[in-house]
Parts: structure tokens; sequence; C-alpha cells
């Protein structure tokens, strides 16, 4: 059988292949092939595994296709140290643009990078290293001196350089003097003006410097036997998946959990009323909670969650909920182990979410006490997007987000009105690297899975 495109979803635990045709009237999603992944060997062996599994799932003997991508988060994703001016500035700024592409920040720091810093950097041996710092034609000498401490670390890794456009030539003689100019990517400056947030161009060369490298990473030297389009990480392409969707429908909120981490994507513009308290919030925000997942991190979830509600809950005592954690599985298929993980991903989604979203505040000032918004205003968003395998496969997990909103007055939350959608064919990851090249069939597939007319 030929199909149009293959999107590989290379996970830390699975390996899941989506077939679409997109060159019909109609784009379709055709079927799925999952398997476990092989990063400690090479991914390709379970990428071959997941297009046999689907080859039996669609009864064809064999699976032809045009056009391969893929995203990838396995061998811990695309890891990334920021270091800015100051934090409430620069690194801010840099932070989110990185986040944004699906980046999982290991560490952060503001000001000139001390000996801890450094120390800390070569123990996380990061994949990229970002060095941002000073508004355009403003402080200079902190990015410099960061650019030259990180230089002398003989990391054989990409450095982005996205602060103050007077330290270009400086920092490109920097490299061609160490004879590193391969390593240096430079763009536009991540924070070029005071509250104001220029993350678009530093997102676009986080995807390529992490295409350019994925070869590097364990398990990955043999990636582009197989996939001959685009990869990026799989947060990124959630983010892409958000943004198409918030250009044809407005302002939307996608949760995604997963089985080690808990990602909450927002893009929406703040309300009349609160616009002015949040300059310099950015429009689209992603936060990732990567102590929360319903598998590889199901233990640390449940220790935010009372011993005695999880046994109400679930309508058992001790010895049987020691049973079932002892064979605990990340695909369940009793009801028992079913309603364990709609725990897990109830407490995911509601912690991940204290994180993400805004509040009101009270605060005293000399004309008496004022409540002022702070964080992200997601009041005027129309619509929820639910993604993951547990939110999408598990039933009425739309109360899980209803619940919230109705126990959170106070937070600055779509209102209990807001639109709850699922991505049904599981596909969001998938059609936003496709978005990439394809974003009209992109936008397509996206509204048939999430069921909008």
């Amino acid at each position: 059988m030929h199909v149009d495109v293959l999107v590989a979803e290379i996970g830390s635990t699975t390996t899941i292949v989506n077939a679409f045709n997109i060159h019909d009237c109609e784009p379709s999603f055709l079927g799925r092939g999952v398997s476990s992944t092989t990063v400690d060997s090479d991914v390709t062996k379970g990428l071959q595994l997941a297009i046999e599994d689907l080859s039996a799932n669609l009864n064809v003997e064999t699976i032809e296709y045009s056009e391969m991508f893929a995203s990838s988060s396995a061998a811990g994703g695309l890891r990334m140290t920021v270091h800015g001016l100051v934090y409430e500035m620069t690194v801010r700024a840099s932070k989110e643009a990185a986040l944004n592409a699906g980046a999982n920040i290991h560490l952060v720091t503001a000001n000139k990078l001390t000996k801890g810093d450094l120390e800390k950097i070569i123990h996380i041996n990061p994949n990229i290293i970002l060095i941002a710092g000073g508004t355009d034609f403003g402080e200079r000498e902190t990015a410099l001196y960061n650019m030259k401490e990180v230089i002398n670390l003989n990391l054989d890794i990409p450095i982005i350089y996205a602060g103050n456009i007077e330290n270009h030539d400086e920092i490109i003689n920097m490299f061609v003097t160490e004879k590193k100019e391969k390593h240096l990517k430079i763009v536009e400056n991540v924070y070029p003006r005071v509250d104001y947030l220029n993350i678009l161009p530093l997102r676009k060369v986080i995807y390529e410097t992490f295409e350019e490298n994925i070869i590097h990473a364990k398990g990955m030297n043999h990636i582009f036997e197989m996939v001959n389009q685009k990869i990026m990480p799989t947060p990124g392409s959630v983010m892409e998946a958000s943004m198409i969707l918030n250009e044809s429908i407005g302002n939307i909120m996608t949760i995604d959990v997963g089985g080690a981490t808990t990602d909450i994507h927002s893009i929406a513009i703040p309300s009349d009323e609160y616009k002015e308290y949040l300059e310099g919030e950015p429009l689209s925000k992603r936060t990732v909670e990567g102590d929360l997942g319903v598998f590889i991190n199901h233990l640390n979830v449940l220790k935010l969650i009372k011993n005695r509600d999880l046994l109400t809950s679930l309508d058992i005592d001790e010895t049987m909920l020691k049973d079932l954690l002892n064979h605990f599985s990340y695909i369940p298929n009793t009801p028992i182990e079913k309603n364990l993980v709609y725990e897990l991903t109830k407490k995911c989604t509601e912690i991940a979410l204290d994180r993400h979203v805004g509040d009101l505040k009270r605060v005293f000032t000399s004309s008496g006490q004022k409540i002022i918004p702070e964080g992200k205003d997601l009041t005027q968003v129309q619509y929820v997007i639910l993604t993951g395998g547990a939110l999408v496969n598990l039933s009425h997990t739309e109360k899980i987000v209803e619940d919230y909103i109705k126990k959170n007055p106070t937070k600055l939350l779509p209102k209990k009105t807001v639109q709850i959608l699922k991505d049904y064919d599981y596909i969001m990851a998938s059609v936003g690297v496709l978005s990439l090249k394809y974003p009209e069939v992109a936008l397509k597939l996206i509204k048939k899975s999430l069921r909008i007319e």
C-alpha cells in the first residue's frame, strides 16, 4: 500500500507512526502503528516495527510512502540552557522562546555566569546553549562575558546568540579566533526593547538547529535514512498545531498530559480589563512540568494525592492499591487501572494549570487595597484542546477541566461556557510538524480530529 505521508512521533517510551493521504480533495488520517522506542540502540528499529504494526492495522502486506516527517522527545528531548541579563527581561524572553520551540530547559541564569553555573552546564550536557542579554544598543558586557565563558567550555554543541545587536561582530570574531564558527547561530534580539518579546525568529532557529544536530543524539544517527522531511521537538510540534488553530478559530489552550511530562500551550490575547497590567506577557506561552506524567513520573504524582482521597476515589483498600501499583502499565486495560490513570491525569492537569494560568492578587497601596492580575490571562480563551494518550483515550476527561474552572474563581481561566475539544485521532503533534510544509492540509486534519465542522 502506498501512502502520501507518514509522521513519526519518537517518544521516550513509545514510537508512533501516523499515516495520511494529503493529495486527495479531502486529506485523511488513515491509521496508526505503535512500537517501543529503541533509543538505546537505534531508533529506526522501533520506527520500522511501528510501520509493520501500521501495516497490520491497515490489513496490508507493506507500507510505502512518499514523505516521512518526524517529531522527537526521545533521549531527553531537546535539552537547553538559557543565559541572559535580567531575569524579568531578556532571560524571561529567551526562556519563553525556547519553551515555545519545545525545549526542555535544564538551567536558567541571569547576569554573569559563575563558576558554579559553568559546572552545571557541563553536567547537564545540553544540546543547545542560548545566550541573550541587553536590549538593542543597551548593555553589552554581560552577554560578551557569558559567550567567552561558554566558548571556553569547549563543548561540541551549537550556541545561539539572541541579544544586543551591537555585539554581533565581536561575537563572530570570538568564534573565528577559536575556529568554532560552525557552532555559532546568530538571530534577532529576543528582547530588542523594553516590554517587547521577539520570540518567532529565535523559535525558528531552534527548530533548524535541532534538526541539524538530531543525528548526534543517542540512537538517532540513522534517523534520516527513513525520515526525508522535517524533524522537530514533539512539544514544539504541538505548539505549531495550536498556532494554526489559533489563526483559524481564535484564542485557545492545549493541555497535553504525557507519560513523562505535562505541557500546557496557550495562545490568547488578554482581556481589555487586564491588558494594561500585562505588558510583556507573551501571546503564546508553553509551560512544561517535567515532574508530572502518568507513567514514567506516576510515583511523583501519587505523592501529590492524599492517600485517603485516592482510596476513596478508586473504592479500594491499601492492599489492593499496592498490588495495582506493582503491576502498573502505561496502557491501562481493566476498569480499576483506567480509574487510577484517570486520577493521575486529573492531578497532572490541575497542577499544570496552577502553574500556567495567571491569578488575581490583592495588593495594598497608599489609596487602599487593589486587585490586580498577575500572569497569563486566559479569560478570552474560546477553546480548550485535550491531547496526549490519557486525556484522549479515557472517558469524561472534559470534566477534569470543567471542575477545575468551577473550583478556581480567582484564576484568570476561561469562562465556564468554554468549548472543550478532544484530539480524537491523537494527531496534534503529527499535524504540527506537517504544517511546516503543508499548513492548509494540517489545519483540515486537526479540525477533523477535533470534530470541528
